[in-house]
């Protein structure tokens, strides 16, 4: 027997329950378009580029890899064989899709400045790095899963300056790993602390450790276990560009590493040059000042060429 034929009604509508399917292209298109977008709002697509100079320390690298882990929705490039031209930077992101750079570089391998920019538009920040602690080094008892959500906790002097809260903004969409990213895992079991003190801010990673004999979680019982990194940063300028342009912020308590060196060196030197003075000063006083002969300096040298023409 053949199929029976579906039979329409003057306004096109068909005699069962079924929908009209689109009649062109274009409709269905839209169609597909419409059910896809139900139920999805924004998607954070947020990807950090990290990368270092040329030159960089083993303990510095150490650190980087440190990041690394610690942010799954990064990206890593080789090392960059320029140090002035850091427009390329913004190429290398573009090209591997990324909207934020951290970049490493080291002066004379002894000296670290850390990059954090928006990319290609800005707003970037450049710190000195000092008191680094890897965890490689660090050997602590805290461990967290890799790749799982962190917990952003910032100090409130982040809402108390407005360079403070452009650095908070900055490192939230940096450090906060997007919701349902394919390298994140869906836990929340660590702690990224950014505490500001002396005018630095101090980075720390704590681990949120549970008591396993209670069924319930209580906010109250949790208690933090550091894993590691450790280091902080000094700001020394906030530009309105990515690495460069307009300055928004320059700190006046920052000195260079090179300065510190040169005046602790200056500093020793002027030990030796003090030595030398004194010594100088000295000869001069005994040449200036001679002491009197003694009557009695030549009594026993005398007494001994007398007896001796008396025996003769």
């Amino acid at each position: 027997m053949g199929k029976r034929a579906r039979r329409y009604d003057s306004d096109g509508d068909s005699d069962g329950d079924e929908d009209p399917q689109p009649s062109s292209r274009k409709e269905m298109v839209t169609a597909a378009a419409g059910t896809a977008g139900q139920g999805q709002g924004f998607k954070n697509k947020e990807k950090v580029l990290i990368l270092s100079t040329r030159g960089i320390t083993y303990r510095y690298r150490h650190l980087m890899n440190d990041l690394i882990s610690l942010i799954p929705h990064s990206k890593k490039d080789s090392k960059l064989d320029t140090k002035n031209d850091r427009g390329v930077i913004n190429e290398v992101a573009d090209m591997k899709s990324c909207t934020s750079v951290l970049f490493f570089e080291v002066r004379k391998r002894m000296d670290l400045y850390l990059w954090v920019a928006k990319s290609p538009d800005g707003p970037s920040a450049k710190f000195h790095v000092a008191n680094i602690h890897t965890m490689s080094e660090l050997k602590l008892s805290g461990n967290h899963l890799k790749g799982s959500r962190p917990v952003l906790s910032f100090h409130k002097a982040f809402d108390e300056q407005p360079h403070l809260q452009l650095l908070k903004e900055i490192f939230t969409q940096m450090f906060a790993t997007p919701k349902r990213h394919h390298k994140s895992k869906p836990f929340f079991d660590h702690v990224l602390s950014f505490s500001v003190a002396d005018g630095r801010i101090w980075f720390r990673n704590y681990q949120v450790v549970v008591p396993l004999d209670k069924k319930k979680v209580d906010p109250e019982s949790v208690t933090l276990v550091e894993v590691g990194p450790r280091f902080c940063l000094n700001p020394v300028r906030i530009f309105d560009g990515a690495f460069g342009g307009r300055t928004l912020y320059e700190n006046p308590g920052y000195v260079s590493p090179n300065a510190v060196r040169a005046a602790l060196k200056k500093k020793v030197a002027g030990k030796y040059v003090a030595k030398v003075q004194a010594r100088q000063a000295r000869k001069e006083h005994t040449a200036a000042n001679p002491m009197p002969r003694s009557e009695l300096e030549d009594l026993f040298l005398g007494g001994g060429q007398g007896s001796e023409e008396g025996d003769e």
